[in-house]
């Protein structure tokens, strides 16, 4: 029963970074999913899935992990590599190539 410790990216449909501040714990799957023969739905066992815990601060879910025994890897912080360019930007004067219909 591992855990993943991680900061989630932001969503890329939107502009905005809702729900990218907390810090997660996500339990790994430890059981093979399987195929409910009755309703044909996707199953599991293993409800450990299901838990995500949210923390503030990186070292205040290392220290729940640590505290409870839990053995985790932590996942670095994934930075967005676009550059952010307005609109107005595009009608510069000092534009290195000039802007063209």
């Amino acid at each position: 029963m591992t855990a993943r410790i991680y900061r989630p990216a932001r969503n890329a449909m939107q502009s905005g970074k809702g729900k990218t501040k907390q810090w997660l714990l996500v339990f790994e799957q430890t059981d093979a999913r399987g195929i409910d023969p009755l309703m044909g739905y996707t199953t599991s066992e293993d409800t450990q899935q299901q838990v995500r815990l949210s923390f503030p601060t990186l070292e205040e879910a290392e220290a729940y992990a640590t505290r409870n025994g839990i053995p985790y890897s932590v996942q670095p912080v994934h930075e967005p590599s676009v550059k952010r360019v307005s609109y107005p930007d595009n009608f510069r004067s000092d534009r290195k190539t000039p802007w063209t219909h």
